[in-house]
């Protein structure tokens, strides 16, 4: 889903329940998207662009003493989060471990 402009916050109630219209017969992809957003799953897949997932990384990394990624380039990147997220279980196996 990408953004064609800026949508208000929250759609007057008749909008918002209404049917859907039917799709544009055209080839502009520009057009076909803005119609995409306008239907009721188009606004519920845009709305998954709300979430936030970087707190996991915070709190995964920040506790092992590194709060970024260190190492350029997103091989590199892919590596280090593999080795990150292996040290994380192995001390989340050791405190299951003890208990």
């Amino acid at each position: 889903m990408i953004a064609i402009g800026r949508q208000g916050h929250h759609l007057p109630g008749f909008e918002r329940f209404a049917a859907d219209t039917p799709a544009p017969v055209t080839n502009d992809p520009v057009v076909k998207m803005a119609h995409r957003l306008t239907t009721r799953r188009g606004r519920t897949l845009y709305g998954l662009r709300k979430q936030t997932v970087e707190p996991l990384f915070g709190v995964i990394k920040l506790p092992i003493g590194s709060p970024r990624m260190s190492m350029p380039g997103l091989d590199a990147a892919r590596g280090e989060w593999t080795l990150v997220t292996m040290a994380w279980n192995v001390k989340r196996l050791s405190v299951l471990r003890r208990s």
